[in-house]
């Protein structure tokens, strides 16, 4: 399964897997894909040094990248603070009237959130790259649009590719302007933040927008079978997320939440802005549902609403309170039916794509 692109970076498989665990980047890369470590629930630097030290020393010298999430337009002088300050009382009065009606506990005294997104923003996502560009990092990949160009300029510098995600052609060809190295064509089923426009219409878009720039395929990928059809339509790998999540070296420390994405189908998740303000495809939940009723105060724009609720996703998650327990993951969850380790979804995928190559050789009458 290599690509141009594959081959560069040094992989066996052009399987690029994004994850928030670095025991899961770390099993990718030694299975022969590319793990990339998500960056933005990483508050401190020190927590960020701690778990690159943790890759270094389990990916076997093979290669691994970053995920950060930060604007391409930067924001001087503006604190976590002054963010804060701009939440109003009929959002945050909402958040408790939704909690109390489930009988949510709150937090011990004392006790701090252990879910806060303050990785949305820049001065954050720019303090863990200074301690990301002291690491062999090869892949610098940023979730909300091109990084600033100084940013883009330091990576370069660093010898690291730069790759940014993109819902849209007009979206790819802004990262290919900005002098990005590797668009990741994001579908409408994918996990997460994620637009309109579904994978299978999207891929070749974007493929023929930025050529020759290579493409990674991304949103409703699980499966050998559709990690051949990506490739067949031009993308030079593929971007998987979800299929991660019920992995045995996954982190989610919470059995109702692995339980419940075992037991959900294609149809069970949502677009909604409930959970960083911007439309990001999660298992629909009564806080959803709640977020999304047109009879509630609405959504704040990022990142007001993932700091308003970061508090409240922690209680429920700690307490795994199941009405309203949910997490982002894309549609592919219907194929997550049982937990295995990331060897074994690798395996599960190597066979899936031979078998693809196998059918469309003998359809050409190759075989």
């Amino acid at each position: 399964m290599k690509t141009e692109l594959s081959t560069r970076l040094g992989v066996e498989h052009a399987i690029f897997g994004f994850t928030p665990f670095p025991a899961v980047a770390a099993a990718i890369t030694r299975a022969g894909g590319f793990g990339v470590l998500g960056a933005v629930r990483y508050a401190a630097g020190e927590d960020l040094a701690r778990d690159l030290d943790w890759m270094q020393e389990h990916t076997d010298g093979k290669p691994y990248g970053l995920d950060v999430v930060m604007p391409a337009k930067k924001v001087e002088g503006v604190s976590e603070a002054d963010i804060e300050a701009m939440i109003p009382q009929e959002h945050r009065a909402f958040v408790q009237e939704t909690l109390a009606k489930h009988g949510v506990p709150e937090l011990a005294e004392g006790e701090a959130s252990g879910w806060r997104i303050t990785g949305w923003l820049e001065q954050v996502a720019r303090s863990q790259l200074d301690v990301a560009f002291d690491y062999p990092v090869k892949l610098l990949a940023n979730a909300l649009g091109s990084p600033p160009a100084d940013v883009v300029a330091r990576a370069h510098d660093h010898g690291i590719l730069v790759a940014a995600l993109a819902g849209s052609a007009r979206h790819a060809r802004h990262h290919q302007d900005a002098g990005l190295d590797i668009v990741v064509a994001q579908g409408y089923e994918a996990g997460g933040h994620t637009g309109e426009i579904a994978s299978m219409v999207l891929t070749p878009e974007v493929v023929e927008a930025v050529d020759p720039l290579p493409v990674l395929a991304a949103g409703g990928i699980g499966s050998g079978e559709q990690i051949a059809a990506g490739l067949a339509l031009g993308a030079q790998g593929v971007w998987l997320g979800s299929i991660w999540l019920t992995t045995e070296e996954a982190e989610l420390h919470s059995a109702a939440l692995t339980n419940k994405l075992l037991a959900a189908g294609s149809g069970d998740t949502v677009r909604s802005r409930a959970l960083t303000g911007k439309p990001a495809r999660q298992l629909r939940t009564a806080w959803t549902d709640a977020w999304d009723d047109p009879q509630g105060p609405g959504t704040l724009p990022m990142p007001l609403q993932g700091l308003l609720v970061a508090e409240a996703v922690s209680r429920i998650q700690k307490y795994e309170v199941e009405p309203l327990l949910g997490t982002p993951v894309g549609q592919i969850v219907g194929r997550m039916t049982s937990t295995r380790s990331v060897q074994a979804v690798f395996d599960d995928l190597t066979r899936g794509f031979e078998r693809a190559i196998d059918r469309v050789n003998r359809i050409a009458g190759r075989d």
